[in-house]
């Protein structure tokens, strides 16, 4: 087979991450051969570590070179929709970072939107967003590879073949993710993400659940089982009056996150069509490092997925210099004290596999794992839920 060529966008943390596993690929398999990013600095950063010769800030001068044949889109989400239609009409192959897209506003919206603007609308416009996107690549012909990690991670893997090897049913999933706060100066502001931590956390967990039904459904009935409704609440706990407390007294220095008109803390509850529930509880409060978890309450078994701060190394230190200068885990404050740093983040979270796949499913001409439907799925259910806490009330899906 070919070697695939790869148009890199955005050059930050994402797409740091992503090229890491294109370079854990079997020699061959793809090329790193452009590099487009709204910063020219940064794009030619990040192409000096790559080896990449072609730098650029113009996205269509990229969609132009026909050596490229996948975009890998790791930009903000406003930018989601647009890129990925504008690089299916050009024929290129797509990998594209969560969320898929969601609603940033439009003419005439008051600001801050997230405080001012309806759910209902929102939803609708995240809903148009996503179905052109849907369109737009079915009508090109192109992969769409959607870049949830946790469908790959070895631990959720695991539970597929768990939950296959059941004579079960699963009644109730839960999930969480919890961390201090975002890497990203987008994420303060709806209408540079689409949403808070719902959104932009919730998206893992949300893509999991919907994930683990389906899977479960083509085992027991030949279909996917659907999610009908939702339930919802979010808040925004770091301006609440517990924090503002907690911080005149000195004791709230640690959470990162300041959101504008987001919220950092939501609690969903998933209704599919079989009974079951997913329960998804994620916010940007929690200290002790990145914690990510799923758990499958069957009729005949439980099963516990831990993604993050596993004990296959544990470390002590009563200063936080002695391992200063070994990567522990993602969000960890501080290296002292008890400590379980990650033995390889890139494949226990399924990074590394999901990036295996999508070059597997472009060069094979197959469907990957995770892709557009799912994708799709996780704007209406997450979308629905934020309509949902607006008007206290459960929200039916399309």
């Amino acid at each position: 087979m070919k070697t695939l060529g790869i148009g890199m966008v955005g050059a930050r943390y994402g797409a740091q991450m992503h090229l890491t596993n294109f370079t854990n690929l079997p020699a061959g398999a793809v090329e790193i051969r452009g590099v487009c990013s709204r910063s020219k600095e940064s794009a030619e950063a990040f192409a000096r570590d790559a080896k990449v010769a072609f730098v650029t800030d113009d996205f269509d001068a990229l969609l132009a070179r026909k050596d490229i044949d996948v975009v890998d889109l790791c930009v903000p989400p406003a930018k989601h929709h647009e890129f990925a239609i504008r690089a299916a009409n050009a024929g290129k192959h797509i990998i594209m970072e969560k969320p898929l897209t969601g609603y940033f506003g439009e003419p005439g919206d008051p600001e801050p939107i997230g405080l001012k603007v309806p759910r209902a609308k929102m939803r609708e416009g995240a809903r148009r967003n996503a179905e052109a996107v849907r369109e737009a690549v079915q009508r090109a012909g192109v992969k769409f590879c959607y870049a949830e990690n946790w469908v790959y991670a070895p631990p959720i893997d695991k539970m597929r073949r768990l939950i296959a090897a059941s004579q079960g049913s699963i009644l109730e999933l839960r999930a969480e993710e919890n961390h201090s706060g975002s890497n990203s100066v987008f994420s303060r502001d709806w209408k540079n993400t689409g949403g808070g931590a719902l959104l932009r956390m919730g998206v893992h967990s949300v893509g999991a659940c919907l994930h683990l039904k389906q899977w479960e459904g083509q085992q027991r009935l030949g279909r996917g089982i659907r999610p009908t409704a939702v339930v919802a609440d979010v808040a925004d706990l770091v301006h609440s009056d517990a924090a503002v407390r907690a911080r005149t007294a000195g004791a709230n220095q640690w959470i990162s996150a300041n959101p504008i008109d987001v919220e950092n803390w939501a609690n969903l509850v998933i209704h599919f069509e079989d009974g079951a529930r997913a329960n998804v509880i994620v916010n940007d409060t929690g200290l002790g490092g990145l914690n990510t978890r799923v758990t499958a309450f069957m009729t005949d078994g439980v099963i516990k997925a831990n993604m993050t701060s596993n004990d296959a190394i544990e470390t002590y230190a009563p200063d936080a210099a002695v391992f200063s200068n070994e990567y522990f885990t993602e969000k960890l404050e501080t290296k002292a004290g008890w400590n379980r740093p990650s033995v390889d983040e890139d494949w226990f979270r399924g990074f590394a596999q999901e990036i295996q796949d999508f070059v597997g499913a472009i060069r094979e001409n197959r469907e990957p794992r995770s892709g557009i439907d799912l994708a799709v799925d996780c704007v209406e259910v997450i979308y629905a839920g934020y309509q949902a806490a607006e008007e206290g009330r459960r929200v039916g899906l399309v």
